[in-house]
């Protein structure tokens, strides 16, 4: 980095070098520097603004991120400040959450928007999502969609612990011969033709670009997933319904008064 900078201002890095030692590291990451003296010229020091550069971008510019985040994991701006990923077992669990979560918040917000539209549109009766929970269907009673519920999903995740705390072991014990169809790639991301049919990132060593975009989307769908719980509990209808009434009168029936009038 000094090579770097000493070419921009034409100083040689060794010149950089020399004067490191008197740096002084104020906050937000910014060093002042003397200037060095050149040759033929009284010796004068210019105090010069030095913004370090960052090797990669963090979720506050100007702060370091902790070491053990060194950006080698999909998404990673450096964002800990309760210190939870300290300890590498951890941090290794809470990326595996984080995906998880991630990836339950964008089925959500796409079943939550695709069926708020069906029913504002006069499409389909289906209920309001936070209701649907509570409809009696007629092809089964509550009761065995739970027990069918429980099963299916305890099994899945069962499956994807034992992967994780033994990455592979899984694929190793065939049951019902379904294991070939999910080809597991590494902890976290089976791929094969059912979860990857268009092969998007075979090679998962090297899928970082694909990584980081559905991390991105995860998270963005997360927040959605957020302001969905609490725009339901404010106004008690659905996210299509309250786009409805805003895009009705823009300028007086926002975010704003909303709240306003909910707490009155």
């Amino acid at each position: 980095m000094a090579t770097a900078f000493g070419r921009a201002l034409h100083i040689p890095s060794c010149s950089l070098s020399l004067v490191c030692k008197n740096v002084s590291k104020p906050s937000f990451g910014v060093a002042k520097l003397p200037w060095p003296a050149q040759a033929g010229k009284a010796r004068t020091r210019t105090r010069v603004m030095v913004t370090r550069a960052q090797l990669r971008p963090t979720w506050l510019p100007g702060l370091d991120p902790p070491p053990y985040l060194d950006g080698s994991l999909a998404g990673d701006y450096g964002f800990d400040p309760l210190g939870l990923g300290e300890d590498p077992e951890s941090l290794r669990w809470y990326v595996q959450a984080e995906l998880v979560h991630a990836r339950f918040a964008m089925l959500g917000v796409a079943g939550i928007l695709l069926t708020d539209l069906l029913r504002v549109a006069g499409i389909s009766s289906i209920p309001v999502w936070y209701e649907a929970g509570a409809i009696k269907y007629e092809f089964a009673n509550t009761g065995t969609l739970f027990i069918v519920q429980l099963l299916l999903m305890g099994f899945v995740e069962t499956k994807r612990y034992m992967d994780f705390v033994s990455p592979g072991s899984q694929a190793k014990a065939p049951f019902l011969g379904v294991e070939d169809s999910f080809e597991g790639l590494e902890p976290g991301y089976p791929g094969g033709p059912i979860l990857n049919p268009l092969g998007l990132a075979k090679d998962i060593k090297n899928a970082h670009h694909w990584k980081l975009k559905e991390i991105k989307n995860g998270r963005l769908a997360m927040m959605a997933m957020l302001g969905i719980f609490v725009q339901a509990s404010v106004t008690h209808v659905g996210p299509v319904d309250n786009l409805v009434e805003h895009l009705s009168d823009p300028w007086h029936k926002t975010i704003v008064q909303t709240l306003a009038n909910s707490s009155s």
